[in-house]
C-alpha cells in the first residue's frame, strides 16, 4: 500500500481505519462548547463511506454549539495494545428529524440486533426528534504504533536510531 502522509484523506483506505469504522465502540467528539471552552463527548457512530454519522435526541447542548462552532475532532481508538487510533477533523453539520434516525439505530445495532430490538423498536413507537450530525473529514491520521507512530515520538522510539 502506499504511504500516506498524516492528514491526507485517503488514510481511511487503511486497515486500520476500517477497521475502527466498522469497530463497535464508541468515538471521542470534541468540540468547542457555547461558553467557549472545549469539551470531548463518548458518542455511538457509523460511517456510511463518505461521512462520520452521530446521532441524538433533540435538542442537545452539543448539536446547539456545533452550529455555532462547526471544526470539530473525532477519535476512534482501541485500549489494547499497541493501541490504533483513527484521527479526523473537519467541520460537521448538524439536521434534525422526527422519528427514529436510520443511522442511530444502524450504531445501535453494532453490537448485534437482540441485545437491542425491544429498545429500537419503542423507540421508533414514541417518534422522537433526533439530531444527525456528520462530519466529512477533510484530515485524517492513523496510528497504529507499528507501521505509524505519532510524528513527535523520538527517532529511536520508532526504530529509526539514535536522535
Amino acid at each position: 500500500m502506499t504511504e500516506f502522509a498524516q492528514g491526507d484523506v485517503a488514510l481511511l483506505e487503511t486497515d486500520t481505519a476500517k477497521e475502527l469504522l466498522a469497530a463497535n465502540m464508541p468515538a471521542r467528539l470534541a468540540f468547542t462548547a457555547s461558553d467557549g471552552t472545549p469539551r470531548v463527548i463518548p458518542i455511538n457512530f457509523v460511517w456510511n463511506g463518505e461521512e462520520l454519522v452521530m446521532s441524538g435526541f433533540a435538542p442537545s447542548r452539543k448539536a446547539r454549539a456545533i452550529r455555532s462552532h462547526p471544526d470539530v475532532a473525532v477519535t476512534i481508538d482501541t485500549n489494547e495494545a499497541p493501541p490504533h487510533v483513527l484521527l479526523l477533523r473537519g467541520r460537521a453539520e448538524v439536521a434534525e428529524s422526527d422519528g427514529l434516525l436510520p443511522e442511530y439505530a444502524e450504531a445501535m445495532r453494532k453490537g448485534g440486533e437482540e441485545p437491542v430490538a425491544d429498545y429500537l423498536e419503542a423507540l421508533a413507537a414514541r417518534a422522537p426528534r433526533m439530531e444527525r450530525i456528520s462530519l466529512r473529514p477533510n484530515w485524517v491520521g492513523v496510528l497504529d504504533f507499528q507501521t505509524r507512530f505519532p510524528g513527535g515520538m523520538p527517532a529511536f522510539l520508532r526504530g529509526e536510531g539514535e536522535e
